[in-house]
């Protein structure tokens, strides 16, 4: 029996959203396929992409990833225009579409992109059903990790004694 090929050394994750934790409770996680182009999948392979401010929009039926960033490389093919901001088409299943569509208009959610990574050979998008979060939300989390920290000094220290 074959073993199977771990993936490639380094890390499958392209990009993150390090943001959207911060802003928003996420619900519900929900991996997506993406519509790319040759040059942005050369490009998301010398990891220059962002998608810190994205959001996902439905309209016509489909979902789209609007304000994701990636940067085409300086060797990209000439006859080809590279547009960085494309608005670029998620790929779901008609299940979790309409199960995206009715919690955004029935319940007030919204959608966010969390990170882009590699499964295997394609580029996958981790989008978060979310809530934003209010000023005194975000204060609890602050306070919440800070505490988290000073247990673990606490514990250390105790430790040695």
């Amino acid at each position: 029996m074959t073993k199977k090929k771990s993936h490639k050394p380094g890390s499958a994750t392209i990009a993150l959203n390090k943001r959207a934790r911060h802003e928003y409770f996420i619900e519900e996680e929900i991996e997506a396929g993406l519509s790319l182009q040759g040059w942005e999948v050369k490009s998301l392979r010398a990891g220059k992409a962002n998608i810190s401010d994205s959001y996902v929009l439905l309209k016509d039926g489909e979902a789209w990833l609007f304000g994701a960033t990636i940067t085409p490389l300086s060797v990209a093919s000439t006859h080809v225009i590279c547009e960085p901001m494309r608005n670029r088409k998620l790929l779901l299943n008609q299940r979790q579409l309409n199960s995206l569509f009715g919690q955004i208009n029935r319940q007030g959610y919204t959608v966010v992109a969390l990170s882009l990574y590699w499964k295997n050979a394609w580029a996958k998008v981790k989008i978060g059903l979310a809530k934003g979060k209010k000023e005194f939300d975000k204060r609890t989390d602050i306070k919440e990790r800070q505490w988290q920290v000073d247990k673990a000094r606490i514990m250390k220290n105790a430790n040695r004694g």
